[in-house]
């Protein structure tokens, strides 16, 4: 009876060791395949990467040179600018003072009614003190503060 026992149980569990042997079989077939498809797919997709990163290896070489151009375009316009302004600015400054003084000649030389009331208008103080033309101008009239001038 011993015999018939240890017989059963050894059919059950060479029973369980196939099952087990077979469904790890399936499972590695399973993985096999999934990795002969994730191969087939990547090889493509890393492809298509490397000629992406190459494109844009490209684009950014391209990017550098143009970089490169506008600095130096800047530069030039740069020393450009400073050329035109050391040659130019000095006499426009001269012609500018001139026709301003110019203006101010004419216009003293039409008007010349208009100019003493201007001055009279005007009142010069130096450090506290009214300049004398000022203070002739009140001796002839009444002063606000009385005759402490």
């Amino acid at each position: 009876m011993a015999g018939i026992l240890v017989a059963v149980f050894w059919a059950i569990l060479v029973s369980f060791l196939a099952v087990v042997l077979v469904r790890l079989a399936q499972t590695l077939r399973a993985t096999t395949k999934l990795v002969a498809d994730v191969t087939e797919q990547a090889v493509p997709l890393l492809a298509d990467a490397s000629a992406t990163v190459r494109s844009a290896q490209t684009q950014l070489d391209k990017v550098d040179a143009i970089a490169t151009d506008v600095q130096e375009v800047t530069s030039n316009a740069s020393a450009l600018s400073t050329t035109v302004a050391s040659t130019f600015g000095g006499p426009l400054v001269k012609v500018a003072a001139f026709g301003y003084g110019v203006r101010q000649a004419i216009g003293r030389r039409t008007a010349p009614e208009a100019e003493p009331a201007r001055r009279a208008s005007r009142r010069t103080v130096i450090v506290g003190r009214t300049v004398p033309s000022a203070r002739a101008k009140k001796r002839g009239g009444r002063s606000s503060r009385g005759s402490k001038d």
